[in-house]
């Protein structure tokens, strides 16, 4: 169910003591963040300032995540399971979400394989928006303009086709890395991403 202020009280409170536990999911990348617990005012909250609010036990209080660190988590959307007994939140992170500086409260051995492209997304628009601040590869490449960028995408797009038919696997992988990355940029110059082509993915699905 999409939470929203007119059916907050369809949640199921009473299962808790007017708590339910709230896991946060990084919307871009795929990745679980942090969990928390939440009441009606923490949930009104979030949804009316969409910035993900939790109720804090130790502190018997609404504690917005980030409000000390800056390290805030900017809502998409707020999910309840099919019980109404838990709440999926939804939200982009600004900055590391795990009080120990971490970009997580887990510590996975293997990450969502979204998230690998997910995080290069994010570096190559972080080296966009640096421009002329930054000497990094990326920077120049797009200072370089689009028709160079276009350019390196169908370069690495032949160098993928010539090791599929003549070079080993190591040779068609790291090939392949180099034109996921090229399109990456390609995308970011047109102020796309990886994500737009996925949106695309899923309507061709229906």
């Amino acid at each position: 169910m999409h939470i929203t202020a007119q059916n907050l009280d369809n949640l199921a409170w009473d299962k808790m003591d007017g708590l339910l536990p709230c896991i946060v999911q990084d919307a871009f990348s795929g990745r679980m963040l942090m969990q928390g617990y939440v009441n009606r005012e923490a949930v009104a909250a979030t949804l009316n300032d969409k910035q993900v609010t939790f109720f804090s036990r130790s502190k018997q209080r609404l504690w917005r995540k980030g409000e000390e660190s800056g390290h805030t988590l900017d809502l998409v959307e707020l999910i309840a399971d099919c019980d109404q007994d838990s709440i999926l939140a939804l939200a982009h992170p600004n900055g590391p979400t795990c009080h120990t500086g971490s970009e997580c409260c887990w510590r996975p051995t293997q990450q969502p394989v979204i998230s690998q492209l997910s995080e290069l997304q994010r570096t190559v628009d972080a080296r966009k928006a640096e421009g002329d601040d930054s000497q990094s590869y990326t920077a120049k490449l797009l200072a370089d303009g689009i028709r160079r960028c276009a350019q390196k995408v169908g370069e690495e797009g032949v160098e993928v086709a010539l090791a599929a038919v003549a070079q080993n696997d190591d040779a068609l992988l790291n090939e392949s890395a180099d034109l996921l990355y090229h399109l990456m940029v390609v995308l970011s110059a047109r102020d796309l991403s990886i994500a737009d082509v996925c949106q695309v993915l899923e309507q061709r699905k229906k």
